[in-house]
């Protein structure tokens, strides 16, 4: 841990300082590499995606790294282009997302925890209608989890907050970004997660972690498991593409998220992993398998505390690229 963390706040010190840090095209191949290691068979989806942009960050000929989701007015799409079925994931559990982007709901002895709350055009749509046809009440939703302040995850936040007095749970400062873009969806400041913010409800706690990069306040999460009454855990990282561009700064944030979070996953010995986008975590295959499930199969979800932390290594590396690019 201490050699990873090392690492990454010597890079945020030259970073700070104003210093110039210049690599080679040898060194950005060289963290694309490592990174194309750790994601062996498991991780494809995530190291194609964003070590592809970390090369096109140092690369203006292949194009810059976005600006993120911003909160102005779009038209809906239709429904058929994005509809996804709800599904119980785990005995405590549910998938309730759309093709492309996730939400989770976590239910405990007195109410549901929902981490990310999808678009504003579907929350009702894959959340209250999901919950419902699973047997389960939306009105017992009582916090919403949002990894980071971007539509395709916060943008159902407010409708939940208002229809069902839900509290929202954000980093200060993604509460401050929707302030300054002030979106039409942006919910009412609640709960101020902070760095290792224990969220409790009933007989279930969530372990909230600050891991700024994606966005200034993202938040990953840990969430026990249950699968036929034998315990995991469960990792979610908060924030993955490079969204930014090239900025140093935030690259910097992210090495030493992605570091960071790692050890975490490791010495808390996580062994499933989710992620808001379904392509990330291999939820468009996990979850068919899931349904062709015979007992004594294994859970297509519960993948080791190894491979959930090669997942880290693969951001980490590929971060890294980018910033040995610029």
């Amino acid at each position: 841990m201490v050699k990873r963390l090392t690492v990454a706040a010597a890079l945020s010190v030259a970073l700070g300082s104003g210093v110039t840090i210049s690599q080679s095209p040898a060194e950005v191949e060289r963290h694309v590499a490592a990174a194309k290691v750790a994601a062996g068979s498991d991780h494809g989806a995530l190291f194609d995606r964003i070590c592809a942009e970390a090369q096109a960050i140092g690369n203006p000929r292949r194009g810059r790294g976005g600006a993120g989701r911003r909160g102005g007015p779009r038209p809906t799409p239709p429904r058929e282009s994005w509809h996804a079925e709800p599904v119980q994931v785990f005995d405590n559990l549910y998938f309730l997302g759309m093709t492309e982007y996730s939400a989770w709901a976590v239910t405990t002895s007195d109410g549901i925890i929902l981490i990310d709350a999808i678009f504003d055009y579907s929350i009702e749509d894959e959340v209250v209608d999901g919950l419902t046809a699973l047997g389960l009440d939306p009105a017992d939703i009582k916090y919403v989890v949002i990894s980071h302040a971007h539509l395709d995850h916060a943008g159902g936040a407010k409708y939940l907050q208002e229809r069902y007095g839900a509290q929202v749970v954000m980093a200060a400062a993604d509460y401050d970004l929707l302030d300054r873009q002030n979106p039409t969806w942006k919910p009412a400041r609640d709960i101020v997660a902070t760095d290792g913010h224990k969220l409790t409800l009933g007989d279930t706690t969530v372990t909230l972690y600050l891991t700024p990069g994606h966005t200034e306040g993202t938040i990953s999460t840990l969430v026990p498991v249950r699968d036929r009454g034998r315990s995991h855990l469960a990792a979610a990282w908060g924030g993955t593409a490079f969204n930014f561009g090239p900025n140093r700064d935030r690259l910097g944030m992210y090495i030493d998220s992605a570091a960071r979070f790692r050890d975490i996953v490791e010495q808390a010995g996580a062994d499933v992993l989710i992620a808001n986008h379904t392509n990330f975590d291999g939820s468009k295959t996990k979850l068919p398998a899931l349904a062709a499930r015979q007992p004594g199969d294994p859970h297509p979800y519960v993948i080791g505390t190894d491979t959930v932390a090669r997942y880290l290594t693969v951001a980490h590396e590929c971060a890294q690229a980018a910033l040995a690019g610029l």
